[in-house]
């Protein structure tokens, strides 16, 4: 009996096609498309092809980036966009200068493009990722190879704060997400 069963379910499972088994992965779920030029190794380049996750409500959103849109695209980038409520306290002001970047102002910059979505949803999108700050690890290619090395690239127009700016900043997004 156990023998004809699993025959049974091996026929089965054979007789699926790859869409017909909907078998979620860590991949899925990376689906809001965003746009942004970035500095790496000290050049503007791009505009880089972000396709977003929302990992957790505070915000915790990671991003597969991409040189183009096409389906056939190399990953280059990941970035990792998280609430200022919890970098802020957390993220030493020389480790923030360095690596990290103000969503807020890249924002303003108008250099971020929503793509997919209509124009309401958009701007909810962008809103909600100016709450958050962002770290982008690149990875160096030679060619087509990737060489082992990430740099970190950054985003045009970061600016630096001083210790007093990020001092208030945290006080700011602490007595904000203490209402």
């Amino acid at each position: 009996m156990f023998k004809r069963v699993l025959l049974l379910a091996c026929c089965f499972s054979a007789s699926l096609t790859a869409q017909e088994i909907k078998v979620p992965t860590p991949a899925a779920g990376y689906t809001v498309h965003v746009s942004a030029p970035h500095v790496v190794d000290g050049k503007v380049m791009g505009p880089f092809h972000h396709y977003c996750k929302v990992m957790s409500p505070e915000p915790v959103i990671a991003c597969l980036i991409y040189d183009s849109p096409d389906p056939d695209a190399m990953l280059i980038q990941v970035e990792y966009i998280i609430a200022k409520k919890l970098t802020r306290p957390a993220v030493s002001l020389e480790n923030w200068n360095k690596y990290w970047h103000d969503h807020q102002q890249e924002i303003s910059t108008g250099r971020v493009q929503v793509h997919d979505l209509p124009p309401d949803k958009a701007k909810e999108v962008a809103d909600l990722v100016a709450t958050t700050d962002g770290i982008i690890f690149s990875f160096d290619f030679e060619g087509k190879l990737p060489t082992g090395h990430v740099t970190h690239a950054q985003s045009v127009g970061h600016k630096s704060l001083s210790a007093a700016e990020y001092a208030n900043s945290k006080k700011t997004v602490v007595a904000a997400s203490a209402k």
